[in-house]
Order: structure tokens, then sequence, then C-alpha cells
């Protein structure tokens, strides 16, 4: 599955350094595309309501939990392979006044019995684990029978990509592969999902991308400058790779989808 070589621990590093703190600084605590709009499409599609277990896989700063929490009156879990991140989302949970069990952990091996859940949430993070295949399939162990899956994740767009594309795409943005959103509906059925719903979000992950870049140049230079020790040749070597996911994004290389499952 790992096509790049990339690891866990390269994406510790990455959001336990600067990389982390530019990515903040222009998505926001949730660091997923769309922000809240985006989470309450989601979460009408998986149906969310109040009592009811989520457990989000790759949970970051524990916004999306928070969201969840404060909105819809759930109780939240997260699981995270970055201690730096679990670390700063029960900081954050406790200064928003809120209750959210964190664990630190692998997606792959997720810590908590069969049939815990009623949901199993994910945002724009999946692409991130190494073995996409085991990850669906520990979503399905951890949910109830009748239990959902949702979650929206960056992936490989309809038109396709080379693997020099795919490659340096990957290569820096840390990812260990990349699926299409047919294949995530393949992991899900060889798992016992039915799909609820599958959405290809390419056009609008392109203009997020795009506005990213305009407030990286037009507003934040300097907060990004400060961030990355004032490393102007870097930051011009990032906004070429953040141009170069634009112009694919654009083509329908690259992208991003929505899909919601049920356990059977």
């Amino acid at each position: 599955m790992n096509r790049f070589g990339h690891s866990l621990k390269d994406v510790q590093g990455v959001y336990s350094g600067p990389e982390g703190k530019l990515w903040e600084l222009v998505m926001g605590e949730q660091i997923h595309i769309g922000g809240m709009a985006q989470s309450r499409i989601l979460a009408g599609k998986a149906g969310i309501a109040a009592g009811q277990r989520v457990l989000d896989i790759c949970s970051a700063l524990g916004a999306g939990l928070r969201f969840l929490v404060r909105s819809y009156g759930v109780t939240g879990f997260g699981l995270d392979g970055t201690p730096h991140m679990i670390a700063e989302a029960v900081k954050r949970t406790e200064e928003d006044g809120l209750s959210i069990e964190y664990r630190t952990g692998d997606a792959s091996a997720v810590p908590w019995p069969d049939r815990s859940f009623d949901v199993v949430w994910g945002e724009d993070a999946w692409c991130y684990v190494e073995d996409k295949a085991k990850l669906i399939s520990e979503a399905a162990r951890v949910l109830v029978p009748g239990g959902r899956i949702a979650f929206s994740d960056w992936v490989e767009g309809p038109a396709g990509m080379d693997p020099q594309t795919a490659g340096r795409i990957c290569g820096f943005m840390k990812f260990p592969d990349v699926l299409t959103r047919e294949a995530y509906e393949g992991l899900l059925k060889s798992n016992g999902f039915s799909i609820s719903s599958s959405e290809d979000l390419t056009p609008h992950f392109a203009g997020s991308v795009d506005l990213y870049i305009r407030m990286l140049t037009e507003q934040l230079t300097f907060d990004a400058l400060r961030i990355i020790g004032w490393n102007e040749e870097l930051f011009a070597s990032l906004g070429g790779e953040m141009m170069f996911i634009s112009e694919v994004a654009h083509r329908g290389g690259f992208g991003r989808c929505r899909i919601v499952g049920v356990k059977e």
C-alpha cells in the first residue's frame, strides 16, 4: 500500500513542527477543506444525533469532535498517532469546557473493543494512513451493526494522475499513497458496508487550494514566514508545490471525496 515510502514518523514530524502550524494558519483548527460548513454537510449525511458515540480516527487538534459534541450532543472519542496533536487536543478541549476521550494510537489497530461506536468519523486525514485497508477493517470492527462510517479525504481525482505527478504530490504532502474514491468504495464493500453516499468534491477542492494560496500571498505572508524562520526561499518553494497541486486539481487529477457507509 505504501508506494511512496512515507510513514507515521513522517506525519508526526509534519504535525509536530512548522508545517502543522502552517496548515492550521490557513485552514484553522479543523485543518480540513471547507471548515465547519463541510463538517455540517458530512454530519447531516451521516445522521449525527445526540447521544451517539462517535470515534474520530486521526482526530488532530480535536476541533472536529468539539464541533460534534457542541453542535449535536454526541459523546466524542479521538484517536491520533501524533502525541503532540493529542496533547493539544486535550488542552484545547479543556479550554473549551468540553469532555472528550483522546488516545494516542495507530489507525490500523484501534484501541477500543468491538461494537463500541455508532459512528466512525474522519475529515481529510486518512490520506496519511499507511494501511487504509486495515483502517476500514478496524472501523467495521468497532462499529455497532447499522453504525455509520462518515469521512472525507484527499484522493486521486476522476481524471487520474501519472506516477510522477502522484509521487511529487505525495512527497510534498508526506502521504504514503493516495487512493481513488472508487478504491475507498471497494474497501468499504469488502468490509460489509453498503454505500449510503459517495461524492467527488474535486472542483471544490481546487477552489479551496486557490484560496489558501491567495491567503498566504495576499494576507498571511508575514505570519507564514515567522513560522518557518523567515526563510523566503522555503516559502517560495512551498508556494510552488501548492501551485502544482492547484494545477493538477483543476484538471481533475487530484481532489477530495466524501463518503458515508452503513455497516450491514
